[in-house]
């Protein structure tokens, strides 16, 4: 603790005479600084003005005085060596770009430059925690500032920039301790830098350095450091032009190799944090890909340590990108593509080419990750047409084929390993579902439908061979033969697409239709446990293949056979609550109808026992359950499936849900797709607008366009944009009279599908006329007669439909009314009956209790059986006997027993008093012998 001191004052009383004494009140220094305790660490800063140096350097009367300015620049660097405030820092900067412009005739100044930018290299020191905030602008420009000093033309100078830059942007100083002051930390450094123009202003000075290798060298370190994990300083190298200044000068000389090195590792940080296109757009020039061309060639073939290798896979990377991104790129010019194709294929296609002479692959992993890289780089350049041809000639197909074959479990010495084997299989596969389709000549000189139906053939075999499951196209294939069997199938399926009839020919007469159906009924039968995404994508790819191959051929459709036609029927019957499952039923389930329409449609045997297995009720079931994107195929494949006479009669004998028919369900179709187009209709369904009674609100909106001859116009693609037309087309199959199952509503929509066609005539025409409008052309008198001949008949026939419609509503308005008539008499007659029920009931109390009443029922009675008679008089015959009993007071045909029945509850609207046989007072005799 500090020691207190007291000090005593006399106290003046202002007034005469001796002054009271007072006591003495001791004063405490109650403020205490870690300077007055020495508890302050570090060195003391001594700040120098600055302004006074600038004065002495740009004054005119002391610009001259050069040793005078030495010695003022040094005392500012002696009294700076923790670090520049960030306060100063725009007069430290002044003074530096001050020495700069001086330093080309007076290199005195070269010295206290370099000095200062070694103290520029620590972090800048801060007063207060907000000076960050207060001074980030200003630190900003500073470091800016320090990139525009690449002017200056001394290497050491230049060195020294790219030192205190990348000490600045990567480095903290531990012993920058400065009293009352603190460092800037290496965040902060780095967020100045990216929001500073310095990768800019360093990429633009590569321009200054063609001479000068070793601040070249320096420059792409601050490069490489800047560019490694931000993506600002990125993006500002991609706005200076980077990519192509850096990828430009791969190949200048250099013994040590830095240039490569540094330039190549620049390039690989922008393609991983810039924009991608943007990079491959700046690489895209004959100068960029002929460096990446000998810089890749001279690594592959003279270079031998690990280190070329990982070089030699990062150039042929960035070349793929290249490719990826600007197909067009001038690899045919510079004969790299040519190049690129010896390399992938000369250990699979002996060359005598000098290049692969004494060029051997070995199984390590960057010759392995090489050869992967060659394959797909030439996936890439092959959307070129102009590279086609290269890679015909130099047999690509050939060497990717010799993948295509069945897996050994042992290799040899200098072979790819089993698992590096296997995955080079399933990419060479993938290679060729792109290539295949663009070199159809190269697949048959290969026989590749031969190759690929014996690779099929062991994929289901019995041999046991155990996948590893590497990779993207390995997925799913662990401990299996199904990744092989994915890829083969996929390669078919990319094949038979191109419907080339010389493939598909070849591929058929090769057994494939039945080798197929057989591998679904082997391999994807139930119970297989194939019903995984994998699984689902195989089956679909099978039904695809088949459906390519059989269509329009008679004789393949013959081979698909009974045996195709069960597969189908029960692809068809799937469960439909499976379509949302994401695993993939709903491509399984279309391609099932495809396969059903292609390979079972249009052949008289197929077709018969198509139907004899039910399969028209299942795709009526399909068209009532699934999602409307599934309709169109159904409804195309069903359409095509009435044209057999015995279809039509399933069709009408269907029944759906709630015992709906086909023709309601086609109903409802129709009405749901004219709702989507917005054609207009009122809330029954009829026709609203006579002049246009089929068209949309969108082909409306669009209105009249002229068109070329050879362009289809709006009221054409209407046909085949929705399901209408095919719908007009089954009921002509059907009938349009007498379909069971229909309300008024499917009537009133059944009078306009029955008209489709000649409204849609009528709507070409009318499009023609507006056409012929739009264009201002008149045709001559007898075609403007018939037009208007044509327009008026349309109206006509669409008021007749619509008329004919309010008939329908009408008349069913009025059966509604009669209906409703006729349940009111129903339920007055119900009351009625009830009404009597209870009058019959009080005559009956009346007579039970007033003997008058019971006499005159009576007589009443008999005046009844008498008028029933046909004879009169008949009770004074002798052969009449008298039947009725003596002294009975009653009105009822009785015999000898009667039953007295109690009162209803619902009458006396009290319940009974229980019977009780014990009491013998309350027991009252049922039964009563009478004698006659």
């Amino acid at each position: 603790m500090a020691a207190m001191q007291t000090q005593t004052q006399p106290i003046a009383t202002g007034l005469t005479g001796i002054s009271p004494e007072k006591t003495r009140i001791p004063i405490v220094a109650h403020i205490i600084t870690d300077d007055d305790i020495g508890m302050l660490q570090g060195s003391k800063l001594q700040p120098v003005n600055l302004n006074r140096v600038i004065k002495l350097l740009t004054d005119p009367h002391s610009v001259m005085l050069y040793d005078r300015h030495v010695h003022a620049l040094q005392k500012m660097i002696r009294h700076y060596q923790k670090g520049f405030l960030m306060k100063e820092l725009v007069q430290v900067f002044k003074i530096l770009n001050v020495c700069a412009d001086r330093v080309d005739k007076q290199p005195l100044y070269e010295q206290p430059i370099i000095d200062i930018l070694k103290i520029c290299s620590l972090p800048y020191l801060k007063e207060k925690s907000s000076d960050e905030l207060v001074y980030e602008q200003i630190v900003v420009e500073s470091v800016s500032q320090l990139g525009y000093l690449m002017r200056v033309p001394s290497t050491q100078v230049r060195q020294q920039i790219c030192v205190t830059l990348a000490s600045f942007y990567s480095k903290s100083s531990k012993h920058q301790e400065v009293q009352k002051h603190k460092a800037s930390t290496v965040d902060y450094n780095q967020r100045m830098v990216e929001n500073s123009d310095i990768s800019e202003t360093l990429i633009k000075s590569l321009a200054l350095l063609e001479t000068d290798l070793a601040v070249r060298h320096e420059v792409l370190e601050v490069l490489q450091r800047f560019s490694k994990n931000s993506a600002k300083n990125c993006d500002q190298m991609l706005r200076a032009d980077g990519a192509r200044r850096v990828c430009s000068r791969l190949m200048d000389a250099d013994p040590s190799g830095q240039t490569l090195f540094r330039s190549v590792d620049i390039l690989w940080n922008l393609l991983e944090h810039g924009d991608n296109a943007m990079i491959a757009e700046q690489l895209n020039n004959l100068a960029c890909i002929s460096q990446l061309q000998d810089a890749f060639i001279f690594e592959l073939t003279q270079g031998y340590s690990h280190y070329d290798r990982q070089l030699r896979n990062d150039l042929l990377i960035i070349t793929m990108l290249v490719a990826s991104h600007c197909p067009e790129a001038p690899f045919v010019e510079t004969g790299f593509s040519k190049q690129l194709t010896l390399f992938a294929t000369f250990q699979e296609v002996k060359s005598h080419n000098a290049l692969v002479k004494h060029l051997k692959f070995s199984t390590n992993h960057e010759d392995f990750e090489m050869k992967k890289a060659l394959f797909n780089v030439l996936v890439m350049l092959s959307r070129d047409g102009a590279v086609i041809p290269i890679l015909s000639e130099g047999h690509l197909l050939l060497a990717l084929f010799s993948f295509v074959r069945a897996n050994d479990k042992v290799s040899g010495p200098r072979e790819w390993t089993p698992a590096q084997f296997e995955e080079l299989q399933l990419l060479a596969m993938g290679c060729l579902c792109t290539l295949c389709p663009l070199m159809l000549e190269d697949y048959m000189t290969c026989q590749g439908s031969t190759r690929l139906l014996l690779l099929l053939e062991w994929c289901v075999g019995p041999e046991d061979f155990s996948g590893h499951g590497n990779s993207f196209h390995g997925s799913g294939g662990r401990g299996n033969k199904r990744a092989q069997l994915r890829q083969c199938l996929r390669l078919m399926r990319s094949v038979v697409s191109t419907e080339n009839e010389m493939v598909l020919q070849d591929m058929a007469d090769q057994g494939a239709v039945n080798q197929l159906i057989g591998i679904l009924n082997a391999a994807f039968g139930p119970g297989k446990g194939q019903d995984d995404m994998i699984g689902i994508e195989m089956q679909s790819d099978i039904l695809f293949i088949l459906s390519t191959l059989c269509d329009g051929d008679m004789h393949r459709k013959e081979l698909f056979g009974n045996q195709g036609v069960d597969i189908v029927v029960e692809y068809l019957k799937t469960n439909t609550k499976l379509l949302n499952s994401g695993l993939g039923h709903h491509r399984l389930l279309l391609a099932a109808v495809d396969c059903a329409w292609c390979a079972v449609v249009g052949c008289y045997s197929t077709e018969d026992y198509f139907l004899e297995r039910e399969g028209v009720f299942l795709l009526v079931d399909l068209l009532e359950v699934c999602p409307k994107n599934m309709h169109n195929l159904i409804l195309g494949c069903l359409l095509d499936l009435c044209e057999n006479p015995k279809t039509v009669n399933h069709v009408l004998t269907w029944r759906g849900k709630n015992n709906s028919t086909a023709a309601h369900l086609l109903c409802e179709i129709w009405r749901v797709e004219e709702m989507e187009i917005g054609a207009c209709r009122d809330t029954h369904g009829a026709i609203t607008d006579i002049k246009r009674p089929l068209m949309g609100k969108m082909q409306a909106e669009l209105g009249v366009i002229p068109l070329p001859a050879k362009c289809p116009s709006q009221s054409i693609v209407d046909v085949y944009e929705n399901m209408r037309a095919k719908i007009y087309s089954v009921f002509c199959k059907i009938g349009f009279t007498d379909l069971p199952g229909l309300c008024v509503e499917d009537h009133v929509t059944l009078t306009i599908i029955e008209k489709y066609l000649d409204f849609k005539q009528g709507e070409v025409w009318t499009e023609i006329i507006s056409e012929l409008e739009t264009e201002r052309m008149r045709p001559v008198t007898p075609d403007m007669e018939a037009i208007e001949a044509i327009s008026r008949a349309v109206e006509e026939r669409a008021a007749i439909v619509a008329s004919t419609q309010v008939e329908l509503l009408e008349a069913q308005k009025n059966q509604d009314m009669l209906d409703e008539q006729e349940f009111y008499a129903e339920i007055r007659e119900n009351h009625r009956q009830k009404e009597k029920a209870l009058s019959d009931f009080s005559d009956y109390v009346a007579r039970t209790s007033n003997y008058s009443l019971l006499k005159a029922a009576k007589e009443r009675q008999e005046i009844s059986i008498d008028a029933s008679r046909v004879q009169g008089g008949y009770k004074n015959a002798e052969t009449f006997h008298n039947t009725d009993l003596q002294n009975l007071q009653t009105t009822t045909f009785s015999g000898r027993h009667i039953v007295v029945e109690s009162t209803p509850v619902n009458l006396a609207e009290a319940s009974l008093t229980a019977y009780d046989p014990n009491n013998l007072p309350n027991k009252i005799l049922i039964q009563k012998h009478l004698t006659v």
